[in-house]
């Protein structure tokens, strides 16, 4: 099958956009949908404020506008889900965000899960978003690193802090852990070794649930 799926990296990173390209290496293949990220240079230095989280809306929405016509589906590549319902007023596309996408992954895995954020400020979104699906229940805790996006990056700096986090989660009763930011994607299978369950990446979440979407649809038209 042929299409393209776009993930747009809301900050203006570009290691972070690296980051997302890199987790998305396993789905590129023959007979597969391209994947595509754009990273936002008008989009703020990392999610972290809700500021931040409002700021990043008009890129998003732009990007989407200037994408739509060449685009089969879009997501959006933050652990916050941020403008999520006015991306999915802005097209016909299918919108994707990776956290939702996480927690219906996690949640195929055990009865409960738990999240590594950011920062502390990154709680309250999840919190939201949790909320809105009614998974609130589900969650066993949340514990922050509290560190900067470029700390975050590093492919050592917070490795041992994130095996350490993951160990409290399952600890507190979590059975798969979700990491609750897409520039943790270096460290998932680090910190799945040292959690002993299963470790959730959110953009390769959003990507296996894409891939599904994108074959059922075009399923869909061949039998018609």
């Amino acid at each position: 099958m042929t299409g393209r799926i776009l993930f747009i990296n809301p900050n203006s990173n570009a290691r972070c956009g690296e980051g997302i390209a890199r987790a998305l290496d396993p789905f590129r293949a023959p007979g597969l949908p391209a994947f595509d990220v754009v990273t936002l240079p008008d989009g703020p230095p990392a999610i972290v404020s809700w500021s931040d989280w409002y700021a990043a809306t008009a890129p998003i929405l732009a990007t989407i506008r200037r994408e739509d016509d060449r685009t089969d589906l879009f997501t959006i590549a933050c652990a916050s889900d941020p403008a999520l319902p006015a991306a999915r007023e802005a097209t016909r596309r299918p919108v994707i965000g990776i956290f939702a996408a996480a927690v219906a992954q996690a949640l195929t895995l055990a009865e409960r899960f738990g999240v590594i954020a950011l920062a502390s400020a990154s709680i309250a979104r999840h919190a939201l978003a949790l909320r809105q699906m009614g998974t609130e229940a589900r969650l066993a805790a949340e514990i922050a690193l509290d560190v900067d996006m470029d700390t975050l990056l590093d492919p050592q700096a917070t490795r041992a802090a994130m095996q350490r986090t993951a160990r409290d989660l399952v600890a507190r009763g979590a059975r798969t852990v979700i990491l609750g930011c897409a520039g943790m994607a270096h460290h998932r299978a680090a910190v799945e070794d040292a959690a002993g369950v299963p470790v959730v990446e959110p953009c390769q979440a959003a990507a296996g649930m894409a891939v599904s979407l994108l074959l059922a649809r075009a399923s869909s038209l061949h039998a018609g």
